[in-house]
């Protein structure tokens, strides 16, 4: 994991999704994050407006930010056919790219697609390959939203079931608390399966039926997650891989991004402390 101290802040770049890529990641360094996690879409929109592969690679590496994770387009752990050669294909070249940005990770989430866990399994295996011959390490996140991977022993019972050394769980403060294992909930996960870290507030309201990506979160202690004991157990395990804040919300965007950035920043720094004391 690279340097052993505790609370190095990233900003997942959900965050602030109306923003251009450049600028989002300008927004970062401004507001005080130690790094960022970029997402596929990212790149997508930046191909869009016509640039190259590796014009975006030269726009991101002209920000002189750490790149700690790379997110793939999801759906590969239950797509098939020529979906799932497509998903591949474009997992591929997000290996290719995260080795060109000197980022030692990949992430996942299980996706629009549902399907049998075994499905998920084979493709995780294969996945987890793919991602480990270009050196690289794999986080897989739960979604409390999804039908099939939605908790942190569905989670366990995929990656168990691959056996992959390079696969581990993402969990995210958000989900954890929307699942039932908010605060101290995550104590069953041993230290060597936690492989990345994302952080928001969740609101008291639940998710409105339907809604699959929830862009409810919150800035760090304005909703029910109990921080203190967050922070104080991902001490405990040493964890000491970057907190990744993913905090999408229409409120939040409107706001000036390297605002967002900094309260975020502030106001998650200010919990650690608290936590570790």
């Amino acid at each position: 994991m690279g340097m052993t101290t505790f609370g190095r802040l990233a900003l997942h770049t959900w965050s602030v999704d109306t923003t251009d890529l450049a600028p989002a990641i300008a927004a970062a360094r401004e507001g005080g994050f130690d790094a960022v996690e970029l997402r596929r879409t990212d790149f997508k929109r930046c191909y869009e407006k016509g640039m190259s592969n590796g014009a975006v690679l030269d726009a991101i590496r002209a920000e002189r930010m750490p790149v700690c994770t790379l997110g793939c387009e999801y759906g590969w752990l239950f797509a098939t056919g020529d979906e799932s050669r497509r998903l591949f294909a474009d997992l591929k070249e997000t290996c290719d790219n995260a080795r060109a940005l000197n980022c030692s990770q990949i992430m996942t989430a299980p996706g629009p697609f549902v399907g049998p866990m075994q499905d998920a399994i084979e493709n995780l295996k294969r996945g987890a390959d793919l991602i480990g011959e270009h050196g690289l390490t794999l986080a897989i996140e739960f979604n409390s939203q999804h039908d099939v991977i939605n908790r942190i022993d569905r989670l366990r019972e995929l990656i168990d079931g691959a056996g992959r050394r390079n696969a581990g769980m993402l969990l995210d403060a958000y989900h954890l608390e929307r699942s039932g294992a908010g605060g101290r909930g995550f104590e069953g996960v041993d230290p060597s399966e936690l492989a990345a870290f994302q952080y928001s507030d969740a609101p008291p309201a639940p998710v409105q039926a339907g809604v699959k990506r929830p862009t409810d979160r919150l800035l760090p202690g304005k909703g029910v997650v109990r921080w203190l004991e967050v922070f104080k157990l991902l001490k405990e395990k040493g964890f000491t891989g970057h907190l990744s804040y993913e905090a999408p919300n229409p409120e939040l965007w409107k706001r000036p991004p390297v605002e967002v950035c900094r309260e975020a920043v502030e106001l998650t720094r200010a919990l650690i402390k608290k936590a570790l004391n």
